[in-house]
């Protein structure tokens, strides 16, 4: 069975106001969805529990903390030998935000943020010295015109 099929309109209503704002409270959800408070509660425990809902975080915006740089890199591992020492090596490097395993051009795409083009000079010097790394290709974001986290979840079609 969908993961969807277990949703219905009043939990999607929900997941789509928390995907706008994470803090929004109890109360103003069940306002919203009208339901009491101790139902919305419950839903809530069902979608952390059942996976839909995996966390509550703020997003910070990179520039006031001084990550100036955001790029893509798409990185080329040799054989699957090296995958898993690879995987290991960028899931413990803190400038790595997002490791994908791609088709097309490379075998994995990495989103990063660093302070600035020397910073990102020594990580990219970092991640060619891993076993494994056969090439590397730097795009550099210029501007960012839409990043989100929020995905549109479509009503489940009836039977």
């Amino acid at each position: 069975m969908n993961a969807l099929h277990q949703l219905d309109d009043i939990d999607i209503t929900i997941l789509d106001i928390l995907q706008k704002n994470g803090r929004t409270r109890r109360n103003d959800l069940a306002q919203a969805v009208d339901l009491s408070i101790p139902s919305v509660s419950e839903r809530l425990r069902k979608l952390e529990d059942n996976g839909f809902i995996t966390g509550y975080y703020a997003f910070v915006e990179p520039k006031k903390v001084g990550k100036d740089i955001t790029a893509f890199i798409t990185v080329t591992v040799d054989s699957s030998k090296h995958y898993a020492s690879f995987i290991e090596h960028a899931k413990n490097t803190d400038e790595i935000l997002e490791i994908h395993s791609v088709t097309g051009s490379g075998t994995h795409l990495l989103k990063i943020r660093t302070e600035n083009t020397s910073t990102l000079e020594k990580l990219l010097s970092k991640i060619q010295a891993w076993s494994g790394v056969v090439n590397t290709t730097t795009s550099v974001v210029l501007s960012t015109m839409k990043e989100t986290t929020r995905l549109k979840i479509n009503k489940p079609k009836q039977s």
